[in-house]
């Protein structure tokens, strides 16, 4: 109906970093976030890096009060971090874990033991509309120059795309939140904004208030590592809530500066949609919370306000030139992807040849040994303490060359298969008339 009122949904999105034993203050600052969250009283509320099912608990404690429904999504060895607090009765979830994740032997980054993972939260009718929240955080970027990681978050960022196409279309209201570690201008942004129809939050924010630019991650922030962000004095955004209605085609989003980032939403379905949707304000905290000397984490806090109502009469899409704009788009991420599979499978490569090697080793001392044991040496040749050693480190060497190769071979597959799926979108979209 033309005069419904229109639901205003609050919501807060935090990467928490509340990794057990290493995050400075972890205790504390889970404890401050729980009381500001019971006086602000949001709708919906998106962590990441809940580490602790511990932290997840006490939070679910102290908020039962003002957001009685709430889940904890678990993945991998640590866990995903991901957790959902909600006024609204949640009705179902559901937690997709990405293909490709980093590398188990980067201990020192650790995302492939979190499990990043996409969970999905579908939210009781409130009124006449029906959100799908959609939380994740994407592989982390440990260097921009050389980001050996970028074919893997390009992958997270494609099946992310996939998912929510497949996955919102019963939803009035999609909503996305969380830390994608990407800037606003990199082609993962770009491609899960054209192939979703998502908007940025900031881009379409009637009122901003908060850091400049809508950087989440700061300098003057003192959990913050300001030897990361000395190419950025005025800090990064990566934390994002994006939000669409079904079938709604959407202006490009732009960046700080005011550029346009990514195109209109995925041409190769229309849909018309009922509703209408506005980000009425978006804020982030800066620096330390109110009354206290550290912030809630070293990311900030984004806060967006969004408008929902129906429209008398359905919109139906209209489809412009976006099609060129996002084939560019799906190119540039093919064209990543690519590189990524090469440099896979020059991995692969080398850790089957160093596993045959080890492989090799092997059977030449069951060769000598057995040669000795038959009587056709007349002597060991090699002392017996030396001899046992060199067979346990071929061993080593085998077992976890084997291994390496067996997951550099998955790698492939899957950016191989992700590969395969960008051309056959990108042969869609260029055979269009």
């Amino acid at each position: 109906m033309e005069g419904e009122p229109t639901l205003r949904l609050r919501i807060f999105d935090l990467n928490c970093w509340a990794i057990r034993y290493l995050s400075k203050r972890r205790q504390e600052r889970v404890r401050l976030i729980g009381d500001t969250l019971r006086q602000e009283g949001f709708d919906l509320v998106l962590l990441q890096e809940v580490w602790s099912e511990q932290d997840y608990s006490d939070l679910k404690v102290k908020l039962a009060g003002c957001y009685p429904f709430s889940h904890y999504f678990r993945s991998g060895v640590i866990g995903s971090g991901l957790c959902v607090f909600s006024r609204f009765p949640i009705l179902d979830t559901l937690l997709y874990q990405y293909s490709l994740n980093g590398y188990p032997y980067m201990l020192q980054h650790g995302d492939w033991f979190g499990g990043k993972s996409v969970g999905l939260g579908r939210c009781h009718r409130c009124g006449s509309h029906s959100p799908f929240a959609f939380h994740l955080q994407l592989h982390a970027e440990y260097c921009r120059d050389k980001d050996a990681y970028l074919p893997h978050r390009l992958v997270q960022a494609w099946e992310l795309a996939q998912f929510i196409r497949h996955t919102s279309k019963a939803a009035d209201l999609v909503l996305l939140g969380g830390d994608l570690n990407m800037h606003p201008e990199d082609v993962g942004i770009r491609l899960l904004c054209g192939w979703t129809g998502l908007r940025d939050a900031f881009a379409e924010a009637t009122r901003f208030e908060g850091c400049k630019n809508g950087c989440t991650l700061v300098p003057n922030n003192c959990f913050t590592d300001k030897s990361e962000l000395l190419p950025f004095p005025l800090g990064i955004r990566i934390d994002y809530i994006l939000y669409k209605v079904t079938g709604s085609i959407c202006p490009p989003a732009v960046n700080g500066r005011g550029e346009a980032l990514v195109s209109p939403p995925c041409p190769l379905t229309q849909a018309i949609s009922s509703f209408t949707v506005k980000c009425e304000e978006l804020k982030t905290t800066t620096g330390p919370a109110p009354g206290m000397d550290i912030p809630f984490s070293d990311h900030e806090a984004v806060m967006a306000t969004l408008h929902i109502q129906r429209q008398g009469q359905p919109a139906g899409a209209t489809l412009g030139t976006a099609d060129l704009a996002l084939a560019d788009v799906v190119t540039e991420a093919r064209t990543e992807v690519g590189v990524g599979l090469r440099a896979a499978q020059r991995q692969r490569y080398s850790s089957g040849r160093m596993a045959v090697l080890a492989l090799l080793l092997l059977l030449l001392q069951a060769v000598a040994a057995l040669g000795t044991l038959a009587g056709l040496g007349t002597e060991q040749p090699f002392p017996k303490l030396s001899f046992c050693l060199l067979a346990f480190l071929a061993l080593g060497v085998l077992v976890l060359a084997t291994g390496l190769h067996l997951f550099h071979t998955m790698e492939v597959k899957m950016l191989h298969g992700t590969e395969d799926q960008m051309w056959m979108a990108l042969r869609a979209l260029q055979e269009r008339p």
